[in-house]
């Protein structure tokens, strides 16, 4: 009788041990599985090629700051221009034109800017004749947007878009090389801001309705 109590006492003794341990592996385990998610886990995805910037001018935009990729992407596309140095142009024929409430009120559209070297291009009297001349130049300005439509790499290579200047212009090439219109070349693609796409192209594009007097290409 003695020996079965002792026995009896051991085991109970050992039961009352193991089950405090095997309460703090399982709270152990439950902690494990409970805490929070990896940096891989929460981190955002990035962009893929498709959704990136492109284009052989893009070396030359701003690592941060004014006029820089991510700057433009917490912008609307008339203080993306506004705050672009290499845009100065542009900005400043849209405040001739009235266009800034246009712009601001575009909704997933997209924008092929002239840069400032694009105007140039144009030599001084092609130039000044434009920018002095609003009705025309806001012509031109309105024929350089796509309303409603934000313009994908992946459609660049046959594109034909309507203009909010009421004509078409269309997209050629291949990899990271494109123009409009068969001849402007576009420097800076698929550049985002709050509300429209940005192309930066190295000419004026040239509405059908351009008059022989101003038009960039006369």
């Amino acid at each position: 009788m003695k020996s079965v109590r002792v026995r009896t006492a051991a085991v109970t003794v050992a039961a009352a041990i193991s089950l405090p341990l095997s309460l703090g592996v399982l709270a152990s385990q439950a902690s494990a599985s409970g805490s929070s998610p990896s940096a891989t886990d929460t981190a955002s995805p990035s962009p893929s090629p498709s959704e990136q910037p492109f284009g052989p001018g893009c070396s030359k935009l701003p690592q941060s700051g004014n006029g820089s990729a991510a700057q433009m992407a917490h912008e609307n596309i008339t203080a993306a221009v506004d705050n672009n140095p290499n845009l100065s142009m542009l900005a400043d024929a849209v405040k001739k034109t009235d266009l800034a409430n246009t712009l601001n009120g575009l909704k997933d559209s997209t924008v092929f800017a002239p840069t400032n070297d694009a105007f140039n291009r144009l030599g001084t009297a092609k130039r000044d004749a434009l920018l002095n001349d609003s009705a025309q130049l806001k012509r031109v300005l309105t024929y350089h947007v796509v309303e409603h439509k934000e313009i994908s790499k992946s459609q660049l290579p046959h594109g034909t878009f309507t203009t909010l200047e009421g004509s078409t212009l269309t997209t050629s090439g291949s990899g990271d090389a494109f123009k409009v219109n068969g001849g402007v070349p576009i420097a800076c693609g698929n550049i985002p801001t709050k509300n429209a796409t940005v192309y930066l192209v190295d000419g004026v594009l040239v509405p059908p309705t351009a008059t022989p007097s101003t038009s960039p290409s006369a």
